[in-house]
C-alpha cells in the first residue's frame, strides 16, 4: 500500500495528471499528408528486374494482383540478389553455421562465415583487415562515434547515416560545398587559424565516393591532397561503389588510393546483393572499432547466411566481368535514350537522376511511369534541394534489352503526358 493516497489520482496531485503528455501519431501523419511527404510501404513479390508490386495492406496479408512491373528502383546493381550461386551460398551457410548469430560478435556471435567474408573484403579493399556490421547505417554511426573526432568536415550531400554519425559522436561538424576540394581546404584553413584549431584537435573528413541522389563521384585524389596537407584523417563511404569496379573494389580502388584513405566503409546490401555493412582499414583501426563502436558491440552479429551470400557475391564481382560490363552497357543505353527524349540526366555513374525541377511534376511522372508498369521513384525535397526534384533511375545488370527499351518508351510517353518533355 502506498504511503500517500493522494498519489493514486490527479486530485490533490502536483504532477499534472490531467495533462496529456503522450503522442498523437494521427496528427503527425496529417502534417506529413498536408506537406506531401507521407509515404506508404509497397511490397514487392521478388527482388528481380521484373516483379509484381502490391498496394500497402497495412497489417493485412499482402495480395499481389495485376501485371509484373519493371523495377528500376533497386540498388541491386549487379542483379546478384537473385543469382543462383549467391542463393546457394546463403543456404549452405545457414545449414553449416546457422540462420542467426545468436549473440554479439564479442560474445559468441563471431563465426567462420564472418571471418571468411572479412578476409575477402580486406583483400578487395587493399587493407590489413575488415569488420562487418549488421547494416551500412550501423557501420557509419558506429565507426564515426568510435573514432570520436573533435571536428568533422563533411560534404554537404553526404548520406543521412554520416550526418547521424556526426550527431552521435558529438563532434563539431563543418559542412563544405559538395565535391569541392577548394572549399574543403578553405574550411580547414579557417579552423586551423582558430585557437582550438591550433591545439592538436583530431580532424576527420567524411565523404561518399558515389553520391546516391546525384550519381556523381567525389574527387578523391584532390580531397586526399587537402586532408594530408592538414594532417587529418579521411573516411570514404563506398556504399554505392563497392563491387562495381575491377577486383570488386570501389572508387578508392579505381583511383589507386587505398594507401591514402584511412577508413573505407561500404555496404553488402547493394551491388553485393545481401545485407550488412563493413569498415576496412589498418589492424589497429579495426581492433579499436570492434571494441568501441556501440552499434557493433551491442548488436547481434550479422546473420551468417547474409555473410555467406555477400562473400559469394564479392567473389563473382571480383572474378566475373560479365555482370559489370552488362551493367555499364545498360547505363549507357538508358542515359543516351533519356537524353535523346529530352530529359536532363545528371551524374556519371549507374545512378541516373532524371531532373524535372518541380516536385509535383516529379511525383506525377512517377505515377505515370507506374501506370506503364515501370517503377522508378520520384525524389523530392527535403531529400534533395528545392528545385531539383527528380526520378532516380537505377538499372541492373540483369535488365534485358527489351526491358531497357520498355523503360525508355514509358519515359517518353509519361513525360509527354505530364508535360515535362
Amino acid at each position: 500500500m502506498r504511503g500517500d493516497a493522494s498519489l493514486d489520482g490527479p486530485e490533490g496531485s502536483d504532477a499534472g495528471g490531467d495533462l496529456d503528455r503522450g503522442f498523437d501519431p494521427v496528427a503527425r501523419l496529417g502534417e506529413r499528408e498536408t506537406s506531401g511527404l507521407r509515404r506508404d510501404l509497397t511490397p514487392a513479390e521478388a527482388v528481380q528486374p521484373r516483379t509484381r508490386i502490391a498496394e500497402d495492406p497495412g497489417a493485412d496479408r499482402v495480395s499481389f494482383e495485376g501485371d509484373e512491373r519493371l523495377l528500376f528502383a533497386a540498388n541491386d546493381y549487379l542483379g546478384l540478389a537473385g543469382d543462383d550461386r549467391v542463393q546457394r551460398a546463403a543456404a549452405e551457410t545457414a545449414r553449416e553455421v546457422g540462420t542467426g548469430s545468436g549473440a554479439s560478435r564479442l560474445v559468441t556471435g563471431d563465426t567462420t562465415a564472418h571471418r571468411a567474408l572479412e578476409r575477402d573484403l580486406a583483400d578487395a579493399k587493399g587493407t590489413a583487415r575488415a569488420l562487418v556490421f549488421s547494416s551500412g547505417y550501423a557501420t557509419n554511426v558506429g565507426v564515426i562515434d568510435a573514432l570520436g573526432p573533435d571536428v568533422v568536415f563533411s560534404d554537404e550531400l553526404n548520406h543521412a547515416s554520416i550526418v547521424d554519425g556526426c550527431r552521435l559522436a558529438g563532434a563539431e561538424t563543418v559542412v563544405y560545398d559538395h565535391c569541392d576540394p577548394a572549399a574543403l581546404r578553405a574550411r580547414m584553413r579557417e579552423r586551423a587559424e582558430t585557437e582550438d584549431g591550433a591545439t592538436g584537435e583530431s580532424w576527420l573528413v567524411l565523404t561518399d565516393s558515389v553520391f546516391s541522389m546525384d550519381g556523381d563521384v567525389a574527387p578523391l585524389e584532390s580531397i586526399c591532397d587537402v586532408v594530408e596537407a592538414f594532417g587529418a584523417w579521411l573516411m570514404v563511404d563506398e556504399a554505392h561503389a563497392t563491387g562495381l569496379y575491377e577486383g570488386g573494389g570501389g572508387i578508392v580502388q579505381r583511383e589507386g588510393l587505398a594507401d591514402r584513405v584511412h577508413v573505407q566503409m561500404g555496404t553488402l546490401s547493394k551491388a553485393l546483393g545481401s545485407q550488412g555493412g563493413y569498415v576496412a582499414g589498418s589492424e589497429p583501426l579495426i581492433e579499436h572499432v570492434l571494441n568501441a563502436a556501440r552499434s557493433f558491440v551491442f548488436s547481434t552479429g550479422l546473420a551468417p547466411p547474409a555473410a555467406g551470400a555477400a562473400r559469394e557475391a564479392l567473389r563473382i564481382a571480383r572474378e566475373d566481368d560479365e555482370h559489370r560490363d552488362r551493367l555499364w552497357e545498360n547505363v549507357a543505353r538508358l542515359r543516351e535514350g533519356l537524353a535523346d527524349a529530352g530529359y536532363e540526366v545528371w551524374g556519371e555513374t549507374q545512378i541516373l537522376p532524371v531532373v524535372v525541377d518541380d516536385r509535383e511534376d516529379a511525383m506525377a511522372l512517377d505515377e505515370q511511369l507506374r501506370k506503364r508498369n515501370v517503377v522508378a521513384p520520384g525524389i523530392r525535397p527535403p531529400t534533395v534541394p528545392e528545385g531539383t526534384s527528380r526520378i532516380r533511375v537505377a538499372p541492373m545488370a540483369t535488365h534485358s534489352d527489351s526491358a531497357i527499351d520498355r523503360c525508355l518508351t514509358a519515359f517518353r510517353e509519361a513525360g509527354r503526358e505530364v508535360g515535362v518533355i
